[in-house]
């Protein structure tokens, strides 16, 4: 698994590398001591695994994880544990370390990590619960597969390792990823408003602050996402 590191704190990162340098399956690629490098480092690789601090200047462990389209696992390194109930509301966070970290909690943690990596390769090579063939998306339930107008969705919703695909009248849930009927959606009609939503832009009836209006479901905006659900709007 390669993997960067990110905290303010020099004696930290070194820490945390040291511990990664006991495991051949984990690279340590790159180290930032904050934020904003670690994004346009991101902005041009991919990692599997990022090990975070929460408190850091400018931005928290919490806004970055935000600014991230799709974000890779994360493991939390802090020595404030008031946000453990915070962090596992992301599901790409697999764990949550307190500083000074252990190396037997650490090799905890790297199970976890290597746990999880092996589960979402075997349903990223096998998962065939989710095809599209021109404006019809066929989804896998109970062994049928079921046809769905992509225009008529409104809205997807990740739960866990599940999705669930909404359209006027129904609701299916899929084994499957967020990301994989993202990449099978067209761009111009839908847009990912946070980590667990997809909506259909030509479907929203209010919007507020922090949150749209579809049907009759209140859709969470994260405040990365907004600018872009802006722009596709015809404002007058």
């Amino acid at each position: 698994m390669n993997c960067i590191i990110i905290d303010d704190e020099a004696t930290a990162r070194a820490i945390v590398q040291e511990l990664c340098m006991q495991y051949n399956e984990i690279e340590v690629v790159a180290m930032f001591s904050n934020a904003i490098e670690a994004i346009k480092f991101l902005n041009q690789n991919e990692v599997d695994l990022i090990f975070l601090d929460i408190h850091m200047p400018d931005y928290t462990g919490f806004d970055f994880i935000e600014t991230l389209k799709n974000p890779p696992h994360i493991i939390l390194t802090t020595s404030d544990p008031n946000f453990a109930i915070q962090a596992f509301e992301y599901d790409c966070i697999v764990d949550y370390l307190i500083k000074p970290i252990t190396p037997e909690r650490f090799q905890k943690s790297v199970q976890k990590a290597r746990l999880i990596a092996s589960k979402t390769s075997k349903l990223s090579t096998s998962d065939k619960d989710v095809m599209a063939s021109g404006n019809d998306l066929y989804v896998n339930i109970g062994k049928r597969l079921i046809k769905i107008n992509i225009p008529s969705i409104y809205l997807v919703e990740a739960k866990g390792d599940y999705i669930k695909v909404k359209i006027e009248d129904k609701t299916f849930t899929i084994h499957s990823t967020l990301k994989k009927i993202e990449d099978k959606l067209p761009q111009d009609l839908f847009l990912k408003v946070h980590r667990s939503f997809i909506i259909n832009v030509k479907k929203i009836i209010d919007i507020a602050d922090n949150s749209v209006l579809i049907q009759n479901d209140v859709v969470p905006v994260s405040r990365s996402n907004r600018p872009e659900l802006m722009k596709r709007l015809n404002l007058l």
